[in-house]
């Protein structure tokens, strides 16, 4: 079994995405994938998640941010929330119709526990095998966002803090971006 990597190709991760909106529908499903792809969160925090984390009950609208307590860290962070997350939180919202205590991602028929990592691993695996993708798991999400993050030129002490990472060299390894690094001088020197 090899390491998780990040999905580095738009167009599979395009694919990936859209999964669980266009090959087989489930408005939770696509909504995990496109929280986790958008916000890198780790998935024990994105399946911990409350719908009053992101939405107000009182204005009747999602919030700018997700606020929480990391679990594995204990830091509290806020989060942006773009607008392909509140698209999918919207529609899934409107479908669900939740109350404020009801945690997000719950099995379809009970909304008192959320669904547990191995089936959020399985969410996620079906939707990388359906394209062929090897090494893809949970952790592919906050990889991915990382690296696409790095690639639109985002400066890396900004990545570095948010993943708590110790220093760049740390974060370029969790991201597998050295050996792109070196890819592109090799084809890009064509002498």
């Amino acid at each position: 079994m090899g390491t998780t990597q990040p999905i580095k190709n738009k167009k599979d991760l395009h694919e990936f995405i859209q999964y669980y909106k266009e090959k087989e529908p489930s408005i939770r499903n696509y909504t995990l994938i496109v929280l986790g792809i958008n916000t890198a969160l780790r998935i024990s925090d994105i399946l911990n998640l409350k719908w009053e984390n992101v939405y107000d009950f009182e204005l009747n609208s999602l919030k700018d941010h997700i606020c929480l307590k990391e679990h594995k860290t204990g830091k509290h962070t806020m989060i942006a929330i773009n607008s392909s997350v509140i698209s999918a939180l919207n529609d899934f919202y409107l479908e669900r119709k939740p109350n404020s205590g009801d945690y997000i991602f719950t099995k379809n028929s009970d909304f008192d526990s959320p669904i547990c990592r191995s089936q959020a691993y399985r969410i996620v695996k079906k939707a990388a095998d359906s394209m062929h993708m090897e090494n893809i798991s949970c952790h592919s999400m906050r990889k991915t966002f990382g690296y696409h993050a790095w690639k639109q030129g985002i400066p890396p002490v900004l990545l570095m803090d948010i993943y708590n990472h110790s220093s760049y060299s740390v974060t370029k390894h969790y991201l597998g971006i050295s050996q792109d690094e070196k890819d592109s001088v090799f084809l890009e020197i064509n002498l």
